[in-house]
């Protein structure tokens, strides 16, 4: 698993492949779980998260997708990402930002139009802008605070998989 070269990216994805079969790949995540992690699998689907004890408002999760579809030849698609509500409503933040930026251009254009002053629309549209360079400030801030918590679910990822590659 390499380690990320998009810095831009809130939601780190990877991918590593296998010349394994599928069910080989799924028996390593079945069995004891280290201390803090906490493993559910449905059906391709993994998810790892940290026990209740250890995490915090920027606690990652991983989830990691297991696909083949060669006989002997297995992918495990990973992303990290945060809890998938506070995921959820920070994109419908960002979703309630764009349509109000929308909203007001189409507000400015109309009273461009008819001649009127756009000064008001303009500047909303500015602290939009503002607030979508600010939501994205506090996403970066979420990935930088939980990257060591990131580290440990990477590490844990690789020894785990490190039993397939001997």
């Amino acid at each position: 698993m390499s380690d990320f070269t998009n810095e831009i990216v809130l939601r780190p994805r990877f991918e590593i492949s296998f010349k394994e079969d599928l069910e080989r790949v799924q028996s390593i995540f079945e069995g004891s779980v280290p201390d803090p992690f906490l493993v559910k699998r449905l059906d391709e689907h993994i998810y790892i998260r940290f026990k209740k004890s250890q995490t915090n408002f920027w606690t990652p999760q991983l989830h990691l997708e297991l696909t083949s579809f060669e006989e002997g030849i297995s992918k495990i698609h990973g992303v990290f990402g945060p809890n998938p509500t506070l995921w959820t409503f920070f994109m419908f933040l960002h979703f309630g930002v764009g349509t109000l930026f929308i909203i007001l251009g189409v507000f400015a254009y109309s009273n461009y139009s008819l001649g009127h002053d756009v000064t008001f629309w303009l500047v909303g549209m500015f602290f939009l802008v503002v607030i979508w360079f600010t939501l994205y400030a506090f996403g970066r801030l979420g990935r930088a605070k939980g990257q060591p918590q990131t580290d440990q679910l990477k590490s844990y990822v690789r020894e785990l998989i490190a039993g397939l590659r001997r």
